[in-house]
Order: structure tokens, then C-alpha cells, then sequence
């Protein structure tokens, strides 16, 4: 089980609690005791997961166990029927999409996925999409565009992958067009951080009409730890970047970059995965019956002031 340094001492309380339960299990004068160090325990449960720092909760979006996106797909949807290839180069595995039904509403899921073990993480590339990765989100919205179908983007990447391959291939180019493509889909397109949201490899599949983000998910232009290097050139200060880059689901929406945020049981996904497939899927059909109804260039309009409002400045003059 992996244990997150805030995490040690509920780990061990739990641990004491199931030693005293097994070597007292028929002795009833126990009992009291068991319940006063299980009352404890959710008291400092909720004292610990109240008091998070940023970079905790950063810990808590890349813990191993959290749902990435074959997760949700696998448990939010149905008849998913995975669809592969950017037809110009070749099938990037750090994106899983396809056709799908999410309740009533048929949809296309695309999503970043990173990989649960160290083969698929390296199979996956670490969710870090190549040019034929955007490509490859770009023909799946395309075709939920030809069909009327609402799109549903999940987000999950470290970042783009900044491989010399994918720069020869024109990385920079590829997430810029999926900027404008994006802009100009006539179909609802519903944005979900379910984890890391890092860069413009998150933003290259992350222009939609409403974005809702897990409560301890993040989305920044750049990790802490790059941040660090880039600013005090000492990728060690990332608890310090964490907190500077304001790149909590509460700062966020705050500046008016999301929409929602979608909250995760006590401690965080892993914790209870099943209680974060229930909520994203409510919200995904909740923002569906917003959408549905309105025409595609109005979609576009608010899609377009969306995005063009954001980021906000003070002016000062001397004096």
C-alpha cells in the first residue's frame, strides 16, 4: 500500500485498531476502548484532509491507486467502443477514446490515460502525448461533431512529451490547432480534470463549454517541480511553487477557469473510487442537460467569450 507522508500516522492508528480487534476479538471489555480509538480516528482523519497543503494534494492526484481515465470508462459507461489512429502517422497509446454511452447520453470519450503499473505506464508513455495523440482526439471530436454527439475530454497528463520525435512532428503546432479546432466544434464538450492537468498538454484536449475539476486534482501551465527549476532553479522549492502557482481546484475557480468542483471522498479518489464515479458521472449528465438544447453557434459564441475573459489584471499608476 502506498502511504503518503500525511497520511502515517491515520496508517497507524488503523494498524493498532485491527491489531486490537484481532487479539481481543472474543473479549467484550475491549469493546470500548475499540470504539474510542476508532472515534479518534475519524477525528484526525478530518483534522488531517482539512488542513492539506498544495503540494499534499498534489501528492493525493498522483497517488498510484487513483482512478485514471480506463477507470471512469470502465465504470461510467456503457457499450464503450474504443476507436484508434490519428490516420496520418500511428496510434498513440497515452489517449484512449471511442464511442460510448454515459446514462442516456451517447457520447465520445477521449481521455489521457497514464498506466497502473510500470509496463503499461511505459506502453502509455506516462499520459504524454505525442503529435498523433492530439491528432488522434481532434478526428474522434471531429466525428462527434458529424454526428451531433456531445464530447466528453477527461484530463490526466504530466504534460506533452517534449521528445525530440515529437517536436520533428510539429508538437507545438498540433496543440495550437487543437486549440482552434476545439473553439469551433458545433457540439457540447464537457472537460473533466480528474488528475493532473499540466501544461498545454492538458490544454490541448481541454477547450470545452463547462470544465469541472476533482477537489484535489490540479491544472497549471507547469508542474511545481518545473516551476522550481525555471525560478529558483532548484526543482527542491516545489512545495513552495505548489503554493505559488494557485493550482487548486478552490484557486481556480475562484479566477473563473472552471466551471465545478467535483468533490472526492475524505483523503481523496483512491480512498473510495466507486463514490468518484458516481459524481463525475452526475456532473458529466447534469452539464449534458444544460447543453443539449442549445444551438451549436451559440455553443461557440459562449465557448469563445469563455476563454477570452480569462486572466485578470491590476493597473497601477504612480504617483
Amino acid at each position: 500500500m502506498d502511504i503518503l507522508p500525511h497520511e502515517k500516522q491515520i496508517y497507524e492508528y488503523l494498524k493498532a485498531i485491527e491489531h486490537l480487534k484481532k487479539q481481543n476479538q472474543d473479549n467484550p471489555l475491549f469493546n470500548n476502548e475499540i470504539k474510542k480509538l476508532e472515534k479518534k480516528l475519524e477525528e484526525l482523519k478530518k483534522g488531517t484532509y482539512s488542513e492539506l497543503s498544495p503540494w499534499q494534494r498534489v501528492m493525493i492526484c498522483r497517488h498510484p491507486a487513483r482512478p485514471h481515465t480506463i477507470d471512469y470508462i470502465k465504470n461510467i459507461c456503457q457499450n464503450f467502443h474504443e476507436l484508434a489512429g490519428d490516420r496520418t502517422y500511428s496510434d498513440d497509446q497515452a489517449i484512449v477514446g471511442g464511442l460510448a454511452k454515459i446514462g442516456d447520453m451517447n457520447c465520445v470519450v477521449i481521455g489521457q490515460e497514464k498506466g497502473n503499473d510500470t509496463e503499461s505506464r511505459v506502453h502509455r508513455n506516462f499520459g504524454m502525448l505525442n503529435p498523433e495523440g492530439f491528432r488522434k482526439a481532434l478526428r474522434l471530436m471531429r466525428l462527434a461533431e458529424k454526428f451531433n454527439l456531445p464530447i466528453v475530454s477527461f484530463l490526466d497528463t504530466p504534460g506533452a512529451y517534449p521528445g525530440l520525435g515529437a517536436e520533428e512532428r510539429g508538437q507545438g503546432f498540433v496543440i495550437a490547432n487543437n486549440l482552434r479546432e476545439m473553439s469551433r466544434i458545433k457540439t457540447p464538450i464537457i472537460i473533466v480534470v480528474i488528475g493532473e492537468g499540466c501544461s498545454g498538454g492538458a490544454l490541448g484536449m481541454g477547450v470545452g463549454d463547462c470544465i469541472g475539476m476533482l477537489e484535489h486534482s490540479y491544472y497549471s501551465v507547469i508542474s511545481p517541480e518545473g516551476c522550481a527549476s525555471i525560478l529558483w532553479k532548484d526543482a527542491s522549492k516545489n512545495v513552495e511553487a505548489a503554493e505559488r502557482l494557485k493550482l487548486n481546484s478552490e484557486n481556480l475557480l475562484e479566477l473563473e477557469i472552471i466551471d465545478t468542483i467535483i468533490p472526492e471522498p475524505l483523503g481523496g479518489a483512491h480512498h473510495d473510487p466507486e463514490k468518484t464515479y458516481v459524481n463525475v458521472k452526475k456532473f458529466i449528465l447534469d452539464q449534458w442537460q444544460t447543453l443539449k438544447n442549445i444551438p451549436g453557434e451559440i455553443l461557440i459564441e459562449q465557448r469563445y467569450l469563455k476563454f477570452r475573459k480569462i486572466g485578470k489584471f491590476e493597473k497601477k499608476t504612480q504617483g
